[in-house]
């Protein structure tokens, strides 16, 4: 009998890839050692790896099926500067990378307790050098108001699932990040309503 596929599919990470991958050009360094938190289905990291070769390439997530996910698609990928996923939760320290030279985080801090986003902006602090970016993708209430009527609804869905979950207001997003000692640097409207976020060690 054939195994089944471990690979997992997000319709959303092929529509946005693309437009995520033209502000990772622009924002992270011409070459280096790139962590991907909460890897997900695996579509990302193997699109990113692709299209910057100079770049090695480290996903991750805590979540087991993700991580057979992820390893399957960096397999099938033959990519050399793709490595093989590793178990890391966010709200964890250490992490299991010591050192990296950028950090990115695609669509995880509001299917997440607040926890974990205090934990990325701790562990970004802790692994990038000075001026490293983190960068986050995802949907974002700005000045306490939500930016559009699906993501008001996106975010009441998300919190009947799980009341720890929620879109979060930018502000406070940038309000931990520098206490962790992270700077903002930008901040991108996307299509679908969503923002590219990117923080940059002191």
């Amino acid at each position: 009998m054939t195994p089944p596929d471990p690979r997992r599919h997000a319709p959303a990470a092929e529509r946005n890839r693309d437009p995520i991958l033209a502000i990772l050009v622009r924002v992270l360094p011409p070459a280096g050692h790139v962590l991907e938190v909460a890897g997900g289905t695996g579509q990302h990291v193997v699109h990113f790896a692709a299209a910057l070769p100079a770049l090695i390439w480290q996903p991750s997530d805590p979540d087991e099926g993700a991580r057979a996910s992820i390893a399957a698609r960096v397999a099938d990928s033959g990519l050399a500067n793709l490595r093989p996923p590793v178990a890391l939760d966010a709200t964890a320290a250490p992490w299991p990378v010591e050192r990296a030279d950028a950090v990115v985080c695609i669509n995880m801090i509001h299917i997440a307790p607040w926890a974990a986003t205090l934990g990325l902006m701790a562990g970004a602090a802790r692994i990038l050098p000075p001026g490293g970016p983190l960068v986050l993708y995802g949907p974002y209430a700005r000045g306490g108001r939500h930016t559009a009527p699906s993501n008001a609804a996106f975010d009441a869905d998300l919190r009947a699932r799980n009341p720890a979950w929620g879109v979060r207001d930018l502000d406070d997003v940038t309000a931990a990040a520098a206490a962790a000692g992270l700077d903002p640097a930008d901040v991108v409207e996307m299509p679908a309503n969503n923002l590219t976020v990117v923080f940059r060690r002191r």
